[in-house]
């Protein structure tokens, strides 16, 4: 460049300088002093407008990219406010702000907006992007104290201007291959320290239309050939958005070559500049914002602060062209920039149109793979136009506990009193908040006056509700805890107030067993439970103790035999069981006996279930509207007794529903039972109360933690029959298949993805069930007064029984074979029952006659006979045909042969020819049935293995052995040659027509060693020609001549 031209262009600018404040000084002077006073003015109207902060979050999957964004800026231009109306007292052109801020593993976008425009702002946003979610939250630039920790020494800041004019557009997102807010995030996500920060600001207000005209000025000037330089219009207007930017103007006018004086054609334009008006024509065909960009980097140091803002800076650059760019005017520190982030001060700024904006700023897209981004975690759906919402029914008629959260609108809403006898099922993961939702329906039924049983397999929901209840119902409150064994409730599982029910009962604690035991289940061990069970339930207040008993003790059994109303079951105790040899019976009961037995072996669980009568009435509660609050705690009583004692209670209080047939229904009062992780109690008669409970007015309330832990059949009753279907987070493999249950509205990554305390709900309406859709459980309120120490006291005192007085009432009927008698030999059970019993409710209006219980004496047949040892054996114990754990006998004549004997028993007996002593084998472990009841029975045994050793000792001092064998008898036992294994469907026969029969004489005894199975024996004494049958129990004897 040469010296004359550089001097031209320098008197140029001062020629245009001496013009301009020779005659408009005082019109600039004018103009800038007006606009200071109204910005003066505005600021403090803007101070004065009340804002929030909101945050805004979309799902991962968001397909909606800056196009949408762009739509939203085109709408929110409606803000804009036309001059007249922005001169007026206290009126401003409100800005609102959108910001992006990076903390460690966390990128937020947020929008800060007038208070009076939020509605119209979330309305626009979601017409876009109608998954996103809107959350109002705190500032987050307030809690920054840079005057306590110095923070304003670790604070750069910057601000983001055009390099050129800006009717020069910026790079789009539509000349992006990627989405250009992927290449901000990626810098936003490298911070490594708690302690940083990035905030990004980008503050946007609407301009009107004349920069538009201005564009559309100097394009047409350029192309025909008029004036090159900007207008005094564009002038004014640039001294009105910027003062600053006032030289940069007058240089622009100064470098331009001189205009000719009056040009015949329009000039040939080169293809820069062809472009630069294409793209100023383009740019202007948009709307435009005035927009102010400014960039803040907190760090530990000022260094690392300056260095990272850099970065930042940098990221911005992927939007320069060659037409125009961003650029940085430079690092600042202190206090006064951050003062101007928090206010979201607007002094002046440039334009930019609405897709420029959207470019810069938008909700990220499913192609951005930023780490760090702080996606929306799960879909929001749209509640049902009929959802009963607070206020729309009746308080009573209306259980509310949950709020809508779509799109912010928040509305308390619940399920209708009819609605809910089609019950609920509730699934979600451990620790979302099952248990809260539970709590809070219950303490809302409690406080309504409801009748509430509650199963709790953990024990918090239980003592938390207990916390609720008012004192105006603390007598109404039944509280069954196991653990508190000082007082154990009464509840007899056997209890049978209806006999049309036995074939329920037995059928519930068949599953209940089968449930619990399935791994070692089998037919035979069903059939004999079952038959033991309906063998029981026709003997009053015979409780589960009677199980072993009934198996174990042949005194016992004959006494419930003669109880048995039922020919069916009659006939199987009498001409089946009895039929039983040793092994096959002891292969058959042996697993019922491990299975109850382990239940009851517990003195805790004993002490409950061994109670003759329960002390509380399960269909009182119900009808009394009373509260159960039943406290399974499996840390304290165990796992498979919580599970066991759980089931039970479910069958119990089916029953007690069940008899509500005799009222009309028009009167069963509803009664509600909310079961925590039911699948520990369902078992497959679960499905049968699902069905028909709600006819009999039980309302059921169910939760559990995933579909898997229910059986197939169990599995089906519930999204079979269930009205209401809550969901929380759950597992990637119930999300399938919950999918399908919710319509298609939501998907698998929505269930996995859920908030604690957020639910999915496809809900029952007026009996119709409605599209689903989201919600947040409503809060917990505080406890107003905790009457728990008294409700306990209460519950004790009205029933439960000190433990030893149950202990001693247990021990004596386990002693005398039935229920307790007074010294005159009268049963005392009614004697026992509390005044509150005696008004019981009576389901079907009959009464079961009273039983006799005393043991009937013992024949002197059934005595175990030439017994040598002074046995004191209990008249209890002594069962006919049943051979002891040791026989000894001794003769004084040795025999000269062996001389069989057959016995009813199976048991391998031994003889010990050299002691004369015949001694009993039984299987390895296997203990006699009679020595399990009590202490007294074990002191017996030892009292009886003592004798025996006398006994022995005796026979070994005997010097003389007598040889008189008329007398002498030899026991064998014969061995079945296969086992025989009991079905129900192959019962045991008296005949077999496969088998030949046997003839047993003197002479081929010896030679026998098999007897099949069912083998009809013929015996043939000395007179072979009159033989003779075998009967069961009989005894051959051969004598010797």
């Amino acid at each position: 460049m040469s010296l004359e031209l550089i001097v031209s262009i320098f008197q140029g600018i001062f020629s245009v300088l001496v013009f301009v404040f020779t005659y408009t000084w005082w019109i600039i002077a004018a103009i800038l002093a007006w606009e200071t006073y109204q910005n003066y003015r505005k600021k403090g109207w803007v101070e004065n407008l009340e804002h929030m902060l909101l945050k805004v979050e979309i799902p991962k999957n968001n397909d909606k990219g800056p196009v949408a964004a762009e739509m939203m800026f085109a709408s929110l231009h409606g803000i804009l406010k036309d001059k007249t109306e922005q001169q007026k007292e206290g009126s401003i052109q409100e800005h609102i702000s959108f910001e992006i801020v990076a903390t460690l593993n966390s990128i937020q976008f947020y929008i800060w907006v007038p208070v009076h425009l939020r509605d119209y702002l979330e309305g626009q946003l979601y017409a876009q992007y109608p998954s996103a979610e809107i959350t109002v939250v705190d500032d987050y630039s307030t809690d920054i104290d840079i005057d306590d920790d110095g923070i304003d020494d670790c604070v750069a800041s910057t601000e983001l201007v055009l390099e050129k004019e800006d009717l020069l557009p910026i790079k789009t997102f539509q000349s992006f291959e990627v989405d250009p807010l992927a290449g901000i995030t990626s810098v936003l996500s490298k911070l490594d320290d708690p302690k940083e920060q990035v905030w990004i600001q980008i503050l946007a207000k609407p301009h009107d239309n004349s920069w538009q005209t201005r564009a559309q000025e100097y394009t047409d000037s350029t192309r025909t050939g008029g004036s090159g330089g900007l207008s005094i219009a564009s002038i004014m207007g640039s001294i009105k958005r910027a003062p600053i930017s006032l030289p940069k103007t007058l240089i622009s006018m100064a470098l331009r070559a001189p205009e000719p004086a009056a040009p015949t054609t329009a000039p040939k334009l080169s293809k820069h500049e062809e472009a630069e008006l294409t793209a100023i024509d383009t740019k202007a065909n948009k709307l435009g914002y005035d927009v102010k960009i400014r960039i803040m980097y907190l760090a530990k140091t000022k260094e690392k602060a300056k260095y990272r803002l850099q970065a930042v800076v940098g990221s911005f650059k992927q939007f320069n062209t060659t037409l125009n760019g961003f650029t940085s005017t430079g690092l600042n520190e202190g206090r006064g920039p951050l003062d101007e982030y928090r206010a979201r001060y607007f002094d002046a700024g440039y334009l930019l149109n609405i897709e420029e904006l959207a470019s810069i700023y938008h909700l990220p897209h499913i192609s951005v793979e930023t780490p760090n981004i702080n996606w929306v975690s799960s879909k929001k759906a749209e509640p049902p136009a009929t959802l009963p919402v607070e206020g729309s029914a009746p308080p009573d008629e209306l259980t509310l506990f949950a709020q809508t959260n779509f799109r912010g609108v928040r509305q308390k809403f619940g399920i209708k009193m009819d609605d809910r006898r089609r019950h609920t099922y509730v699934i979600g993961k451990s620790g979302v908040g099952k248990s809260w939702l539970l709590a809070l329906l219950s303490i809302s039924d409690i406080y309504a006056g409801k009748g509430v049983c509650i199963i709790d397999p953990h024990g918090d929901l239980a003592e938390k509700v207990i916390t609720y209840v008012p004192e105006h119902r603390i007598k109404d409150v039944v509280y069954f805890n196991p653990s508190d064994t000082n007082f154990p409730i009464g509840f007899n599982t056997m209890e049978c107030p209806n006999p049309d029910f036995k074939e329920t009962i037995a059928s519930g604690f068949v599953s209940i067993f089968k449930k619990q035991f399935g791994y070692s289940w089998g037919p035979r061990l069903e059939y004999v439970l079952r038959y033991t069970i309906l063998a029981l339930l026709d003997t009053p207040e015979t409780t589960m103790l009677g199980v072993i008993r009934m198996l174990t003790e042949k005194n016992f059994r004959q006494k419930v035999i003669k109880n048995i109303k039922d020919p069916v079951v009659k006939n199987f105790w009498e001409k089946e069981y009895a039929t039983y040899n040793d092994r096959f019976a002891t292969e058959a009961v042996a697993p019922i006996l491990n299975k109850v037995g382990q239940f009851i072996a517990s003195p805790l669980i004993r002490n409950i279930v061994g109670q003759p009568i329960s002390t509380f009435d399960i269909r009182e509660i119900m009808d009394e509207e009373k509260i159960l609050i039943i406290n399974l705690s499996s840390g304290r009583i165990g796992e498979d007794n919580s599970a066991l004692l759980g089931a039970m209670m479910i069958t119990k209080i089916q029953l007690a529903a069940m008899s509500r047939a005799d009222v009309s229904e028009e009167k069963r009062k509803d009664f509600y039972l909310y079961v925590d992780e039911f699948q520990n109690f369902a078992t497959d008669s679960f499905a049968k109360i699902l069905s028909e409970a709600r006819k009999y007015r039980l309302n059921l309330i169910v939760a559990n933690q995933y579909i898997a832990q229910m059986d197939e059949t169990v599995r089906d009753a519930v999204f079979g029959n269930v009205g209401t279907l809550v969901s929380y987070r759950v597992g990637a493999k119930d999300a399938t298949f919950l999918e399908n249950e919710f319509s298609g509205i939501f998907e698998s990554h929505d269930l996995i993805n859920l908030d604690n305390q957020h639910i999915y709900l496809k809900m029952l309406i007026d009996g119709v069930t409605r599209q689903p859709f989201s919600g947040k459980i409503l809060n917990l309120p505080e406890a107003k007064l905790d009457l728990t120490t008294q409700i306990l006291q209460n519950s004790r005192e009205q029933y439960t029984k000190p433990k030893t007085e149950v202990e001693e009432m247990i021990a004596k009927l386990s002693t005398q074979g039935g229920q307790p008698q007074n010294e005159d030999g009268e049963d005392i059970r009614e004697e026992r029952k509390d005044n509150r019993y005696d008004n019981r409710p009576n389901y079907n209006n009959s009464n079961n006659p009273k039983r006799d219980f005393t043991p009937p004496a013992v024949s002197a047949e059934n005595r175990i006979k030439n017994a040598p040892l002074n046995r004191q054996t209990p008249r209890d114990r002594v069962e006919p045909g049943h051979s002891d754990k040791y026989i000894a006998r001794s003769n004084q004549e040795k025999p000269p042969m062996k001389q069989p004997v057959k016995h009813s028993s199976n048991s391998y007996v031994k003889t010990d020819h050299a002691n004369n002593i015949h001694h009993d084998k039984r299987p390895m472990g296997q203990k006699n049935p009679s020595d399990r009841s009590s202490n007294d029975q074990r002191n017996q045994k030892k009292l009886d293995e003592e004798n025996i050793r006398k006994a022995i000792r005796e026979a070994l001092s005997k010097k003389e052995q007598t040889s008189n064998h008329e007398n002498r008898q030899t026991e064998v036992k014969v061995k079945p040659a296969h086992e025989h294994k009991q079905t129900t469907e192959d019962k045991p026969k008296h005949e077999s027509q496969n088998n030949n029969n046997k003839v047993i004489t003197h002479e081929n005894f010896k030679d026998i060693n098999v007897i099949h199975p069912h083998e009809k024996i013929i015996v043939a004494g000395n007179n072979v020609k009159n033989p003779k049958e075998l009967n069961p129990g009989e005894t051959i004897v051969f004598n010797d001549k």
